[in-house]
């Protein structure tokens, strides 16, 4: 590929990642613009941009699925009452209120993925933080923190961990086993740093709660149908793929969106146009770019590039190599979402372990179904904990922390760049140490004990 395609492509891309950190541009527009400029300038044609977006297409069939199935059910108030129930179960304290949103979060996480977990989660917040009397935001920026960490938790748990799980032919049991002790690590990392980033909401307290409002529910038997629809939507999200017939995550998100217009227009609670309208269409649009300008990258080799003198520099120490990977996957994950880092960075990781002999060529085909060799493990082992965590870091990390950033537009306050990185970079930097810990020594001293 020629050398000034590959340089436009990296000085489009980091210029991209400097308009989203600074706020010149907003994050959508920004990324629109370099995804188009590659396509002007001949660095890929319209139809390879709609390939590399096509590619991806369950992602954003997923989230669009999701985004319906929430609005559609906006009119029962059922969020706004949810929202005072938990208030009134908090007691009225921030700390209790903290504390809740990690254990909710964490056991939906558990069994959805991340950014499924936030849209369901997410509307709750804005009026939950409404009553007690503090920044919607910072309850946000935490439900994504939770959320990203928990995503270790099981295979499932997070896109970019089924992604790498999937690669390497683990089974759901044999992650529990290896896996989801980090996982906890990670959740409990956060819950011990709460009162330091959280300090004002902490200290929060609403002495007298008998002056909440009482939302009622509107529309009961809708909801009660509604209620059947999510029931539907989340046992499919656990069990579909597992089908003689197998169904995707996205084809049952579909599906519920789908049955949930179908109920809102036969009610008359809402209108198509109007649920339609309110779809975050600024995240998907967003998502699509973004997956236009990393298949800039692959196309012109830069990536592969980068992999080849990673090879050149760690060798066959895989002690190392883990390490490296952790950190160098972590912190790419905080400036470039981490699905489709990891799409990118799977193949190379496997051509590594090719090219330095710990592996024979077969593992390369996409019809591959051995299993591994278990000393070489640790290396996609981080790879997971690298891409999860790094998430934390920034606005862009994460597939969740989109989403959450344009929930928090839709209720009339942005989520800047500058503001997630407030609680961000910490949290990203504490769970990398410890998931580099805890790789080590699971891995490399106890396995040698």
């Amino acid at each position: 590929m020629e050398n000034w395609q590959a340089i436009l492509a990296s000085v489009t891309f980091i210029s991209v990642i400097v308009l989203i950190i600074t706020e010149w541009l907003h994050p959508t527009i920004a990324a629109l613009l370099g995804a188009l400029l590659l396509v002007f300038v001949n660095v890929m044609t319209l139809t390879e941009a709609i390939g590399y977006i096509g590619r991806s297409y369950s992602t954003l069939a997923l989230f669009f699925g999701v985004m319906v199935l929430v609005r559609a059910f906006e009119p029962t108030k059922i969020f706004e009452y949810l929202a005072t129930q938990i208030v009134l179960l908090a007691k009225g304290k921030g700390k209790n209120l903290l504390l809740g949103v990690v254990a909710i979060t964490t056991s939906i996480c558990a069994v959805l993925p991340n950014a499924t977990t936030v849209m369901l989660l997410a509307p709750l917040l804005p009026p939950m933080a409404e009553e007690i009397g503090v920044d919607f935001v910072p309850l946000l920026i935490l439900m994504v923190l939770i959320a990203n960490s928990a995503g270790l938790l099981t295979l499932v748990g997070d896109p970019a961990t089924f992604i790498v799980g999937d690669a390497i032919n683990i089974s759901f049991v044999s992650y529990l086993q290896n896996l989801s002790l980090g996982g906890v690590i990670a959740v409990l990392t956060i819950v011990v740093m709460l009162p330091f980033l959280f300090r004002k909401i902490w200290r929060k307290e609403l002495p007298d709660l008998t002056h909440l409002p009482h939302p009622q529910i509107n529309h009961p038997r809708v909801l009660a149908i509604g209620t059947v629809i999510v029931a539907f939507v989340l046992v499919f999200f656990v069990v579909g793929e597992s089908l003689p017939i197998p169904l995707s995550p996205a084809a049952v998100a579909l599906m519920g969106a789908a049955l949930a217009l179908l109920l809102a227009h036969h009610s008359k609670i809402d209108t198509l146009n109007n649920i339609l309208r309110d779809v975050d269409w600024s995240t998907l649009l967003f998502f699509m770019s973004i997956f236009v300008l990393i298949g800039g990258l692959q196309k012109t080799g830069v990536i592969a590039g980068l992999s080849d003198a990673f090879a050149a520099i760690l060798g066959t120490n895989v002690a190392l190599a883990s390490l490296a990977i952790l950190f160098f996957v972590g912190l790419a994950s905080s400036v470039i979402p981490n699905i489709p880092l990891v799409v990118a960075m799977v193949p190379l990781l496997k051509e590594y372990v090719v090219n330095v002999g710990f592996v024979g060529p077969e593992v390369l085909s996409s019809n591959f179904a051995g299993q591994f060799p278990a000393e070489i493990l640790p290396l996609f082992y981080a790879m997971m904990f690298g891409a999860t965590l790094g998430g934390n870091g920034t606005l862009v990390g994460a597939s969740s922390n989109i989403v959450a950033a344009g929930i928090s537009e839709q209720h009339g306050k942005r989520m800047t760049f500058k503001r997630f990185l407030h609680y961000g970079i910490p949290v990203m930097v504490c769970q990398l140490i410890t998931a580099a810990i805890y790789v080590i020594v699971c891995f490399f001293l106890l396995s040698n004990a």
